[in-house]
């Protein structure tokens, strides 16, 4: 059973791409339908909390603390179950993308805004940064570079320096690879665009469109890797 876990399609640029357009769709998601805040790269929140630190608006800056405590949550969930992978007869990726199904659900239902003192958008954000660290640490490589699919930041200085290594060297594996990092981070655009429409329609509720990217990428893995 090792041996079928190792070649399976989780490093593919298919899965990476689809994963891409996942995180895309989460990060508009949020920022559109769930109080402005960035489920993904957490250097938006952090910024955003000590710019309303320095204002003084104390409780407005605490909103976003507890997406980025949620984010470090999610990295120490994801090694722990990859060092557990031998328990079950699923990869560890594919349990890591059940595991975001599963917060995806829990999310459509959580209605908006603050009702009887409870803050639903909050709890929300937290949930997501959450499934958005279990995404980046369990999802890094995608056919020999190394990425995110859930922020754009790495992948565009990864791409702009396969381009001047291409421009210097004519290393054409290097403009290949610059193209890959290209794709990913257009693909991320390409789910905040849709998320945008989607949110747009269906408000809270857009969110459950996310899961088909994701259950896709689980049956995809149950296929060998070529």
């Amino acid at each position: 059973m090792g041996n079928t876990k190792n070649k399976q399609m989780s490093e593919s640029y298919l899965i990476g791409v689809i994963l891409s357009v996942v995180g895309g769709y989460f990060d508009a998601y949020t920022y559109i339908a769930r109080d402005h805040v960035f489920a993904n790269a957490q250097t938006g929140n952090i910024v955003l909390l000590g710019i309303n630190l320095a204002s003084g608006e104390i409780q407005t800056a605490l909103r976003y603390l507890p997406p980025v405590l949620a984010f470090l949550l999610g990295i120490f969930l994801a090694e722990v179950i990859r060092k557990t992978e031998h328990r079950t007869k699923l990869h560890w990726r594919q349990s890591v993308l059940l595991l975001e199904l599963a917060a995806i659900v829990l999310v459509t239902f959580l209605p908006s805004g603050r009702i009887s003192g409870v803050n639903y958008n909050l709890i929300s954000n937290i949930i997501i940064s959450f499934v958005c660290s279990l995404q980046v640490q369990s999802f890094r490589k995608i056919r020999g570079i190394t990425c995110a699919t859930t922020m754009c930041t790495g992948n565009l200085r990864s791409a702009a320096e396969g381009m001047m290594t291409y421009i210097n060297n004519k290393d054409r594996e290097q403009l290949h690879s610059a193209g890959k990092y290209f794709g990913i981070v257009g693909f991320f655009i390409l789910g905040a665009a849709v998320s945008t429409v989607v949110t747009g329609i269906f408000g809270t509720y857009a969110v459950a469109f996310a899961s088909a990217g994701l259950i896709i990428c689980i049956l995809l893995m149950f296929k060998k890797s070529d």
